[in-house]
C-alpha cells in the first residue's frame, strides 16, 4: 500500500506557514514504515530539533480505481481514521531553502500515527467531520472537513489521474491551523466526531 498525504488543504493552515492558498492540491507521499498503529509511542528523532503535530482526516481506499470520476469517487472508500503528519519542520524548512522534495522531513519511520478506521456510514456527512488534537489536556487544533480546500471526493478523483488507487492505500487529507511543536513527554489526544481515537505519547 502507499500513503498519499495532500499539504496546505486548509486556508488558515497555508496562512499560518507564510505559504500561498493552492489552486491543485499539494501531493507528497510516505511509505508504510511512517506509520504508527495501535496507539504506540512516537519517539522523538535524533535528527531534528523540530517535530510539529499536524492532525488530519485519513481515508482507506477500498477499490482499485485510475481516472475516478469525481461522481463517482465515494464508491472508492468505505472507512475514515484520525491521523497525524509529524513534520520535521527544520529539516523541511533547509529543504524548501534548497528547492527539494520534503520527504526527510514528513516520511520518516513513525511520522504517520494512525488510528483504528471508522465505517463512514457512522457519520451522517463525511464532508462536515470535525476533529481535534488535544496536547497535554490542551485543544491545540480544530477541524473540520467542510472547510477542506479540496474535499475527500476531488482528491480521490485528482489522486487517481496520477496514481492508481490501490486496496488499503491512505489519503491524508491536510491539517487545520494551530499546528506546532510537541516534545518528550507530551500527551496526544485525538478526537473525530466525539470519538477519542488517538492517545499516545511523545517519548
Amino acid at each position: 500500500m502507499k500513503i498519499l498525504a495532500i499539504g496546505r488543504n486548509y486556508v488558515d493552515h497555508a496562512k499560518e506557514l507564510n505559504n500561498p492558498v493552492p489552486t491543485e492540491p499539494v501531493v507528497f507521499s510516505m511509505p508504510d514504515s511512517a506509520l504508527l498503529k495501535s496507539n504506540n509511542d512516537f519517539y522523538y528523532p535524533d535528527f531534528s530539533n523540530d517535530i510539529h503535530h499536524e492532525v488530519e482526516v485519513v481515508v482507506k481506499i477500498n477499490r482499485v480505481g485510475k481516472n475516478i470520476p469525481i461522481e463517482f469517487a465515494h464508491r472508492y472508500y468505505e472507512e475514515l481514521a484520525l491521523g497525524i503528519d509529524f513534520t520535521a519542520r527544520d529539516i523541511q524548512a533547509e529543504c524548501k531553502k534548497k528547492g527539494l522534495p520534503w520527504e526527510k522531513a514528513k516520511a520518516f519511520d513513525g511520522a504517520a500515527p494512525i488510528s483504528k478506521f471508522i465505517p463512514k456510514t457512522q457519520f451522517k456527512d463525511v464532508n462536515a467531520l470535525n476533529f481535534s488534537l488535544n496536547i497535554n489536556g490542551k485543544r491545540v487544533q480544530v477541524g473540520n472537513t467542510s472547510d477542506l480546500i479540496f474535499p475527500i471526493d476531488y482528491l480521490i478523483s485528482y489522486l487517481s489521474k496520477y496514481f492508481t488507487l490501490k486496496i488499503g492505500d491512505l489519503i491524508y487529507t491536510g491539517t487545520p491551523e494551530g499546528v506546532g511543536p510537541v516534545k518528550i513527554g507530551d500527551h496526544l489526544e485525538g478526537e473525530l466526531e466525539g470519538q477519542k481515537l488517538l492517545d499516545f505519547h511523545v517519548r
